[in-house]
């Protein structure tokens, strides 16, 4: 299921945006400024971020280039912004849309939905190369310079669960969640440092380090060049 944050100070139109969104079956999360989005995002992870530019705090495009282009979170304006050179600005930070209001609900609804399918399109991948790795994840097989690695089904969900959500900083919630409690298994936060160590071991050498410790908050993917874990 999605979940979407909607940053918008405005609670009549915040909280239409998150009705029409649980409707869809998708798990809306409202923030009303960038101080509580900024928290939100060290808690939990999201398919989508909705971003007004006039907030209380501060500006949303600085907020976009500072925290969600560099974490690679796909995210939408939502603003009452029209210039033509605001547009394009949004657009030249990243942003998979820019909404400017008034709007219909329904149009918005659609084009939340467009994004969701091509951001899933791009997770699930079936490949995936960087560095020295090459991972198919239909065949659930991870080589390193040529070699085929031995993983434990754990160390590959984790190991597909972070390429899959690359430069999003996955809480350690989040990814016992995603990959035990679905299967109905309690396993503990230090299993989880466990199999993050194990798994680590097995993929990095001497010139790549693929997971990095973002400490009081979880794990991120790294494979961009110069910036190491």
């Amino acid at each position: 299921m999605n979940k979407i944050m909607i940053i918008e100070d405005d609670e009549i139109l915040n909280g239409g945006l998150c009705y029409n969104l649980q409707k869809r079956g998708i798990i809306p999360v409202p923030a009303y400024t960038l101080a509580e989005a900024k928290k939100l995002l060290s808690e939990a992870s999201f398919d989508l971020i909705l971003l007004d530019v006039n907030l209380p705090d501060g500006d949303g495009f600085q907020f976009a280039r500072d925290r969600l282009a560099p974490l690679g979170l796909p995210f939408m304006f939502l603003t009452a912004r029209d210039l033509d050179e605001e547009i394009i600005g949004g657009y030249h930070l990243g942003a998979d849309d820019y909404i400017t209001k008034p709007f219909r609900i329904q149009i918005v609804m659609e084009k939340i939905q467009a994004v969701l399918r091509r951001c899933t399109e791009r997770r699930e991948s079936p490949r995936y190369a960087f560095g020295n790795l090459a991972v198919d994840f239909e065949k659930r097989t991870v080589y390193k310079n040529g070699m085929l690695l031995s993983l434990t089904p754990t160390e590959f969900d984790l190991l597909q669960c972070l390429i899959q959500n690359r430069r999003q900083i996955l809480t350690k919630g989040v990814l016992l969640e995603h990959i035990w409690d679905s299967k109905g298994n309690y396993v503990n936060e230090h299993t989880l440092s466990l199999n993050i160590s194990r798994l680590r071991n097995k993929i990095n050498d001497e010139t790549s380090d693929y997971i990095k410790t973002i400490y009081g908050m979880g794990y991120r993917w790294i494979d961009t060049e110069g910036e190491t874990g």
